[in-house]
């Protein structure tokens, strides 16, 4: 079985919700690992376990980076990481797939389907191969116990019920 890992430095793990109902507020998660384990090159018998630090949100906002991570949301320092572990993958086509796993927030564990796109396999410079996908998804966050909630006066939300999920992942096969 071919095991891969994450590259971080050509990782982002982010996401995007809804603030006011009329913008959006970006944020991502700058600590992360994961590993795919694979003996196919189309990905389809693939094993993916990952686990991004709590601690390391970052919406580019001190304050409200410190709101998310109090117990108002992912409560970091009694649920200091989130994690995901793929349950089944589907190739649709060439390059499109679906991604089914478990994914845990808080203490909170639930289905979630992404929708893949297979970038494809290269060499790098280096001589080893990587591998690049971008995932979206989208979850809803109180689901998951992150139950903060404000209206506006006019009765809006402040912050949206749905999070988008857009991540691009580039993994490195691990040499035999």
């Amino acid at each position: 079985m071919a095991k891969w890992t994450i590259d971080t430095t050509h990782s982002e793990v982010g996401f995007k919700v809804k603030h006011l109902v009329i913008s959006t507020v970006s944020g991502k998660f700058n600590t992360f690992e994961g590993t795919v384990e694979s003996d196919k090159n189309d990905f389809t018998d693939a094993k993916i376990n990952f686990t991004a630090d709590v601690n390391s949100i970052t919406t580019g906002n001190e304050q409200r980076d410190g709101h998310l991570k109090s117990d108002d949301f992912f409560n970091a320092e009694q649920f200091p990481k989130l994690t995901f572990s793929s349950t089944s993958i589907v190739k649709k086509d060439d390059s499109d797939y679906e991604l089914t796993g478990d994914l845990t927030i808080r203490d909170v564990t639930k289905p979630i389907t992404l929708k893949v796109e297979f970038g494809g396999i290269e060499p790098n410079f280096y001589g080893n191969t990587v591998a690049a996908f971008e995932l979206t998804g989208k979850i809803n966050r109180k689901e998951y116990g992150l139950k903060w909630h404000a209206a506006t006066e006019a009765g809006g939300l402040v912050v949206s019920d749905d999070v988008k999920l857009a991540i691009t992942i580039e993994i490195t096969k691990a040499n035999a």
